[in-house]
């Protein structure tokens, strides 16, 4: 595994205190880490709060929460709502992080800054893996919209030819990338919001030919599928939906105002939390009982909750309305996936916990080795030729809920580590341009919760046992600490003690200040 030594991030002069922001002297380049990297500081301020609000919001919670749904009205509360605790508990952490230090990748960047290279690595890379997962099942269900659609061209084809279409697309420039994915996100919320008035006219009685039913379904069939095993079964799902809550912090090293923008967008994360996932999920219990056979189904179409909804509600070319929602919220995810994933990869060279080619940057500023390498992940959709798409979908989010809740609970203690040092360099939190919320409560909160999900979320392959499923569960704990050994191992790192942190390295202004 060629390492390579990790480049200097500092800047050349450092502050003594927060209130004074570090500029880089070198007039030539882009400011702070960004110049290193020779990433475009493109990202506008709206850019990052609709990515924050919407950019990731993918097929996930349109097509893979039949899954969920499956289990009961009350566990797409109890999971959402719990997994949305800790996704705040992260974001809060993140948002006193990511503004203090703009770097583009704090889950490596801080771990190495805080604790070890090994730790920062093996962290950077759970979080790839993460959106690996997601990429995935995004090729895997705008191929199986195609198919619907045209089924003269086999699903691999519709894959390879998304896959081509998406590589191209992100040769385009960050600025023009946000753009698109600013008109995008907007599409996806009203096309969310239209759904929850529909549920309620729906549920009221207002279809023509449709009684009102109100909470029946809550009654019968009822709340819950499999008891408290439905519930546990929910939280990996969840994890994954939730997935991308994080990713302002990866755009950041790409935006013009971290120190406004990024505050801004981590503050409209509990709207995000609050409108779009638990409206998700209360309107999907609501309008969709958990026995419903379409549920089950094999056809992507039919399989989406949304799509259940309508066409129990009398409309069956409605199915036709989602799937084109369907289509281009792919084309968002898809687009935001390789755009994080690809500067991961891009941040995890530079740091030396990935090969040195993986850095290179065209003129235009695109990570153009990263972002191949990580498009090309995307084809693990193809497995479903042979394993199945339901099967297939299965796999990859059991892998990538686990990864979300080692990425989350490393950021929490990340913010722990960053206020010890704060306190032994004498430092005061009042400095700080933004500050997290009920610390350390939040924190400790979100790092116990992270753990014990982590522990039971393969609650469901003990009994009966499935030896398959549960390697699928839980095989990336052990392979954590088998990659930070790996990575110390090339990188020969060392712990960063406490009194060595330095606490002005990595930050930068603002470019409208």
């Amino acid at each position: 595994m060629p390492f390579m030594k990790p480049i200097d991030s500092r800047t050349s002069s450092h502050s003594k205190t927060f209130g004074e922001q570090v500029v880089s002297a070198d007039d030539d380049f882009e400011q702070g880490e960004a110049h290193l990297l020779n990433l475009k500081r493109g990202l506008k301020d709206r850019h990052v709060s609709l990515l924050a609000l919407a950019g990731i919001i993918g097929p996930g919670i349109l097509v893979g929460a039949a899954a969920p749904t499956s289990e009961g009205p009350l566990s797409l509360i109890v999971g959402f709502g719990i997994i949305g605790l800790i996704a705040f508990s992260m974001v809060q952490s993140l948002g006193e992080l990511a503004t203090l230090y703009p770097l583009g990748n704090v889950f490596s960047t801080l771990g190495n800054k805080f604790f070890d290279q090994a730790i920062g690595g093996a962290v950077g890379w759970n979080y790839v893996i993460i959106w690996i997962a997601v990429l995935a099942n995004e090729y895997n269900m705008v191929a199986s919209i195609m198919v619907y659609w045209g089924p003269q061209i086999p699903l691999y084809g519709y894959v390879l030819i998304f896959w081509a279409a998406f590589l191209a697309l992100q040769f385009i420039g960050v600025s023009k990338f946000g753009e698109v994915e600013y008109w995008l996100a907007l599409v996806k919320i009203v096309g969310i919001v239209a759904f929850y008035i529909f549920a309620i006219v729906y549920a009221s009685g207002g279809v023509k030919g449709q009684p009102a039913f109100g909470f029946r379904y809550w009654r019968d069939p009822g709340p819950l599928a499999h008891g408290f095993k439905s519930i546990v079964s929910t939280f990996v799902f969840a994890s994954t939906f939730y997935s991308g809550t994080e990713a302002v912090a990866i755009a950041a090293s790409e935006t013009k105002n971290p120190g406004r923008a990024i505050p801004k967008a981590i503050r409209q994360t509990f709207i995000r939390i609050i409108i779009i996932y638990m409206g998700i999920a209360f309107f999907y219990g609501l309008t969709v009982p958990y026995n419903a056979p379409e549920l089950a189904s094999t056809n992507k179409s039919l399989k989406s909750p949304m799509a259940v909804a309508i066409t129990r509600a009398g409309w069956a070319g409605g199915v036709n309305l989602i799937n084109a929602f369907i289509l281009v919220t792919c084309i968002s995810a898809i687009n935001s996936s390789i755009f994080i994933g690809s500067r991961t990869i891009v941040h995890l060279a530079h740091e030396g916990s990935a090969p040195k080619f993986l850095a290179k940057v065209n003129k235009m500023g695109v990570p153009y080795m990263a972002v191949i390498l990580f498009n090309a992940f995307g084809l693990l959709s193809l497995m479903n030729i042979s394993t199945g798409s339901a099967k297939a979908y299965s796999y990859i989010v059991n892998l990538s809920g686990v990864a979300v809740f080692i990425v989350w609970g490393a950021v929490n203690v990340y913010h722990i580590r960053f206020r010890q040092a704060l306190k032994y360099h004498g430092r005061s939190v009042d400095e700080l341009p933004y500050k997290g919320w009920w610390y350390p409560a939040l924190p400790i909160f979100g790092i116990v919760v992270n753990v014990f999900l982590a522990l039971i979320q393969g609650w469901n392959t003990f009994k009966p046992f499935l030896a398959g499923d549960f390697v699928d569960a839980y095989i990336l704990l052990p392979f954590f600490f088998i990659l930070v050994g790996v990575i110390k191992l090339f990188t020969k790192s060392k712990w960063q003690r406490i009194q060595d942190i330095d606490l002005d390295e990595g930050r930068r202004t603002d470019l409208d200040q």
